[in-house]
């Protein structure tokens, strides 16, 4: 019992980054150890068909958990390495300048939103025009487009390094990623480059609004939340000046990203990067 505890202590101590990048780790391991024994017992992997998305509408409702599961799947090695790798480089600078809070929300919200563009695609053309024969769809590719094309909006003049040796904006590296990733030969793997195509236009939609002011991960819908802290006479000191330093930071956060979307990341002053980041790992 204490050795699954601490596991779970261990995971949980893990940034949300990490904790993305372990589930889709032992996802696949399983997926394949499932795989090696079903091989022997009914020539394919039984496992796989309970979490990839099936394009199929009708077969779809029957495994509906499957929008959810597809986005953490995948069966080959190569697969799993670029989209893992890709995504750790995207949410490094991602949570870099906008915190950890909101990665596993728009991990999970433009995985949604390529499986929904693809299952709708697939109930119009059911022939499969769409998706080249492709029955399922799973991997995390439309996810980590989706958190890359946030960051394309929002600080599109962020300098990155492309195999450490050319610098450029990182709206051309992203754009770069998109046309290889998806706009190369949509013959091959067409479903799945539809599915890229619904978590980057997430992405994007997010990233707008973000700049426009408006997080979509607020669910307060325009109205203020009343604050339930109470100031009682004997801890009035300690709690003032809590709130005080609370709303400072906020106020020093709002004013570094209101800078980065204006200016770009490399506005910013060293001191000011190391203060974002500081800032960040409270989120």
């Amino acid at each position: 019992m204490s050795f699954f505890q601490d596991i779970k202590n261990n995971f949980q101590r893990q940034g949300v980054l990490t904790q993305i990048i372990i589930v889709n780790v032992a996802v696949f391991l399983t997926v394949n150890v499932v795989g090696s024994i079903s091989h022997l017992t009914s020539g394919e992997n039984n496992l796989i068909k309970y979490l990839a998305m099936p394009v199929n509408g009708q077969e779809f409702l029957l495994k509906f958990w499957t929008i959810f599961t597809y986005m953490f799947t995948h069966e080959g090695l190569g697969h799993l390495f670029w989209n893992m790798v890709t995504f750790y480089f995207m949410a490094q600078i991602f949570f870099t300048i906008m915190g950890q809070r909101t990665l596993l929300y728009l991990y999970v919200m433009s995985g949604i939103a390529g499986g929904a563009l693809l299952l709708i695609l697939g109930m119009l053309f059911p022939t499969g025009a769409f998706y080249g024969g492709h029955a399922i769809l799973l991997g995390a590719s439309a996810s980590v487009l989706g958190v890359g094309a946030v960051m394309a909006i929002y600080s599109p003049n962020y300098t990155v390094f492309l195999f450490g040796v050319f610098q450029l904006p990182y709206k051309y590296f992203y754009l770069i990623m998109f046309v290889v990733t998806t706009l190369i030969d949509l013959s091959e793997n067409t479903g799945g480059k539809i599915s890229h195509m619904g978590g980057a236009l997430f992405g994007v939609i997010y990233g707008f609004q973000l700049k426009r002011g408006n997080d979509l991960l607020n669910f307060s819908f325009g109205f203020k939340r009343k604050s339930k802290l109470k100031i009682v006479s004997n801890n009035k000191t300690y709690t003032t000046t809590s709130v005080k330093r609370k709303s400072t930071e906020e106020h020093t956060m709002d004013e570094l990203l209101d800078k980065i979307s204006k200016s770009g990341y490399d506005s910013l002053t060293k001191s000011e990067k190391d203060e974002l980041f500081r800032l960040s790992q409270k989120k």
